[in-house]
């Protein structure tokens, strides 16, 4: 059976499927039921000086992703260091604190969730192209701790700067990324805006998140030598091996923790897990960063090569024929018939393939 734990800046996981800061980490019962989901680590909901003023309706679920225009927690730190954080420190897993936004809020807050603390993740979702803000942030984290401290990326800036930024800064680790935005959704039976924000606007996560959070995992991995937690999309254990293969060492989950519950923590991690034994491998770090030695290795090619097929794997289902623009592929007698000298190799019948019998090599 595969070992998937992760050490990650000394910090032992039992696996590396961790809550991201979000909803269902907002207090101690619920960061408790994330432990007891089968979370390896708990990571809480981000708090700053002062408590959010939440808009309503804050949360939705559209085609292939969700809207959110959730701010920082709504609560008051006093009370997460009275009540929240020693139910979270019952669990005995790692617990990440949270907290925003600027240098000197977080030279406020970090001496103040110290004691409850194994690492701190920093929040610099409201920080634009312009490191200088997140650098500062880092350096007073830094200043007033001695514990890891995590900062998190927004997906729409330069990551490689931002990632060499951070490490300059002192950053002991980096996760990536935040949710992606603004956004907008509208309810077409009413009309009116999906988010209740004084713009409408909202932030986008989920499954459609995934592919610019691989993205830049994949530039941050490539830029530094850091320790990364992956998150955006995450919800079964296929989409983890994903963010291994391109640097992450564990994964952060929001969107399908609010979706399908606590339990979906565990779930990922057995996904991983048998995701692994399947594969032969005995470890995460096996993997992690194979699709970046892949790509280093790859061969660029601008000529059309087409796909293999292997006619015996083939079922017939008509997908490739369906969606081949260059008229290249067919289904005769219930088998797939590939014309290469149609064929412009684009690729997009070998994703579409249930069974792999359509392979790029």
């Amino acid at each position: 059976m595969a070992d998937i734990s992760v050490n990650i800046c000394g910090l032992q996981f039992s696996n590396p499927v961790l809550p991201a800061a979000g909803p269902p980490v907002w207090n101690g019962e619920a960061m408790k039921a994330c432990a007891e989901g089968g979370a390896g680590g708990i990571v809480s909901k981000t708090v700053s000086v002062r408590p959010a003023v939440v808009p309503t309706p804050n949360m939705a679920q559209i085609p292939g992703g969700f809207l959110n225009t959730e701010l920082w927690s709504e609560l008051p730190v006093e009370q997460f260091i009275e009540r929240e954080y020693p139910i979270a420190k019952e669990t005995g897993l790692p617990l990440i604190i949270s907290i925003g936004y600027t240098a000197e809020e977080i030279a406020e807050l970090a001496p103040k969730v110290r004691p409850f603390a194994d690492a701190l993740e920093l929040s610099t979702h409201y920080i634009g192209d312009d490191p200088t803000p997140m650098m500062e942030a880092i350096r007073a984290a830094k200043e007033a701790v001695d514990v890891p401290v995590f900062v998190k990326l927004s997906p729409f800036r330069d990551m490689k700067t931002a990632a060499r930024a951070a490490k300059e800064a002192g950053a002991d680790a980096i996760v990536a990324v935040n949710s992606f935005g603004p956004c907008l959704g509208v309810d077409i039976e009413t009309g009116r805006l999906l988010m209740g924000s004084k713009e409408g606007y909202g932030w986008l996560s989920g499954p459609a998140l995934k592919p610019l959070a691989l993205r830049c995992v994949f530039d941050v991995a490539r830029s530094v030598d850091l320790p990364i937690i992956g998150v955006g999309g995450i919800s079964k254990g296929t989409d983890a091996i994903e963010f291994f293969m391109v640097g992450a060492s564990a994964v952060g989950v929001c969107t399908a923790a609010i979706l399908k519950g606590p339990s979906i923590f565990g779930k990922i991690a057995r996904g991983i897990e048998k995701w692994l034994d399947d594969h032969g491998y005995s470890s995460i770090e096996e993997i992690r960063g194979l699709a970046i030695r892949n790509w280093e290795q790859r061969e660029y090619r601008t000529t059309h090569v087409p796909p293999e097929l292997d006619v015996d794997a083939c079922i017939g289902c008509g997908l490739c024929e369906a969606s081949c623009v260059y008229d290249a592929i067919h289904v005769i007698d219930e088998k797939a018939v590939l014309t290469p000298e149609k064929c412009y190799g684009c690729g997009l019948c070998v994703t579409r393939c249930p069974t792999r019998a359509l392979s790029i090599t």
